[in-house]
């Protein structure tokens, strides 16, 4: 126990003077591991670490004398703004109280606090990016794995007396649920529907979740669970949108963009490591480099799953937002070698993607002719109808979840007609509900974010035509650590534009497991910023 604990002194840079204060700042570190680790998977873990860990934090940092200095980033200025004005769009919202409780969501931005003042060493930065990535390939693995094995009941050869036509499914639906129970056999929904006298069926028709009931007046006579079913034939499904253990597609597959991204930039940083390796083979023992080489090769498997996760998810913003990520990644560095190799990759991956799309939801990936798209194209025009109406509108917006009370008078969803939440596209989101301001400080969060990161980008490396080469700003023996940090900082750029990219046609911002991953990585990437004076040594 004893050794454990000054590994984690050593690791998180916790001060040793004090014994109470170093309880404290132990807490808060290994509930912050336990949030990048739960991240992945659990907004309900992920929040009660965090809110945990911060809490202690802040007792150690209020009622101890030897407090540790807050650390101020470029960031502070325009987060705080965006916070304060929707402070202040709420109070003024046509719905305050709905609105004032959906600032809770809006304080998810104090994660990056959290992050950037407890996480004290790069050691510590490096190792919580890799504990998210290994928490997150538990669930890349299981999302085939699930895929093989098949869920549920696929029914194909539905007559028009069956119980489930009448109820309204269709051949090619998947039964999921009965009454809440799974469904793995025809024989599971036949002793349901008859156990009880109407039974809640959930099934999944690309790309919807729906539920009907099914009365046990309408089962059929016969001497089996298919003849009672009125179905011919059945299969476990393997088509759906994955989903991972958040139990919705859009959200794995936003989370999945930024944790992939993270991984490619660490992926190419590692890369690039070993092409300088190799102009100093002089320098590097051998070992190192069969270290550097199995880093790469790892790297690149979690990336590889990751994206056939992404794949699976059939969410064509997140994977077009990844694509945009890893090019923005490569441009950054610089290398053309690796810009050329990334293009002959993408070009049969996309090609493999659009044709899994179009068999697995039936439309294209950009088709007019999709349902969601011509729900879009709806929700647009009447988010960007209410926003301009009037002055109060276009400056304050209507208040954050205004909309859901003011469905029926303000003409929206289609009347309630169509699913109940927001405008899917997080600029558009932030007009209707806070008005104009809210957009512009946001995009200033992001440009001051992205700026940041680039220009400890430009300190760190040099780029010589095709050549990448390591800028030592300190001494000509860079640690291993260093390409890591490298690149966590090349993959929160990444995820930062892919996030952007996918906000365009998902409200990504206001879902509270994305915002709280970007504001994760947001706080790693920022905090490798700080000057080497400003951060303990790891020596």
């Amino acid at each position: 126990m004893r050794k454990f604990l000054d590994w984690l002194d050593d690791l998180g840079g916790i001060e040793k003077e004090n014994f109470s204060a170093k309880l404290l700042d132990r807490a808060a570190f290994i509930f912050m591991i336990l949030m990048f680790v739960a991240a992945p998977h659990s907004i309900a873990a992920t929040q009660i670490s965090w809110l945990t860990g911060m809490f202690i934090w802040v007792i150690r940092l209020i009622f101890f004398k030897s407090r540790p200095r807050l650390v101020r980033t470029p960031l502070d200025v325009p987060l705080w703004i965006f916070f304060g004005w929707s402070i202040i769009t709420s109070i003024f919202s046509y719905d305050p109280p709905t609105s004032l409780d959906r600032l809770r969501n809006v304080a998810l931005f104090l994660i990056f606090y959290y992050v950037v003042n407890v996480v004290k060493t790069k050691r510590a930065a490096v190792f919580l990016a890799s504990a998210m990535i290994l928490s997150c390939m538990v669930s890349v693995v299981w999302t085939p794995i699930e895929r093989i094995f098949g869920r549920g009941v696929e029914i194909s050869g539905a007559s028009r007396e069956s119980p489930l036509t009448k109820a309204g499914l269709l051949d090619g639906d998947t039964l999921l649920k009965a009454d809440n129970r799974k469904i793995k056999t025809p024989d599971d929904l036949a002793a349901e529907i008859q156990t009880h006298e109407t039974t809640k069926l959930t099934f999944y028709r690309p790309d919807f979740y729906l539920t009907v009931d099914v009365p046990r007046e309408n089962l059929l006579g016969g001497a089996n669970s298919l003849e009672r079913l009125g179905i011919a034939a059945w299969k476990p499904s393997r088509n759906w949108r994955s989903a991972g253990f958040y139990g919705h597609y859009t959200t794995f597959a936003e989370v999945l963009q930024l944790i992939a991204s993270l991984t490619f930039g660490l992926f190419i940083a590692s890369l690039i490591q070993n092409f300088s390796s190799r102009r100093q083979a002089d320098e590097k023992d051998e070992l190192s480099a069969k270290n550097s080489k199995r880093n790469t090769l790892i790297l690149a498997v979690c990336v590889a799953a990751m994206a056939l996760a992404l794949l699976l998810t059939v969410t064509r913003a997140s994977q077009l937002g990844f694509l945009i990520s890893t090019l923005a990644i490569v441009l950054l560095t610089g290398n053309r070698k690796i810009l050329l190799t990334l293009a002959l990759i993408i070009l049969p991956v996309a090609l493999g993607g659009l044709f899994f799309l179009q068999q697995s939801r039936q439309v294209g990936f950009f088709d007019p002719n999709d349902d969601s798209t011509k729900d879009r194209q709806t929700f647009y025009r009447k988010g960007f109808d209410l926003w301009t109406q009037n002055a109060r509108h276009f400056t304050l917006g209507v208040g954050m979840d205004a909309t859901q009370k003011y469905t029926q008078e303000w003409n929206l969803y289609d009347n309630g007609g169509k699913p109940m939440g927001h405008f899917h596209s997080t600029p558009l989101q932030l007009l209707v509900e806070r008005g104009l301001p809210a957009l512009l400080l946001w995009l200033w969060v992001l440009w001051i974010y992205a700026r940041t990161l680039f220009r400890v980008q430009s300190s760190r490396f040099k780029v010589q035509g095709s050549r990448f080469k390591v800028q030592d700003l300190e001494n000509q023996n860079r640690k291993l650590s260093d390409w890591r940090e490298q690149g966590i900082i090349l993959g929160s750029f990444g995820g930062m534009i892919g996030f952007f990219a996918g906000g365009m046609v998902h409200y990504n911002l206001g879902d509270a497991e994305v915002a709280m991953v970007f504001f994760m990585l947001m706080g790693l990437s920022v905090g490798l910023r700080k000057d080497e004076g400003e951060r303990r040594k790891d020596e």
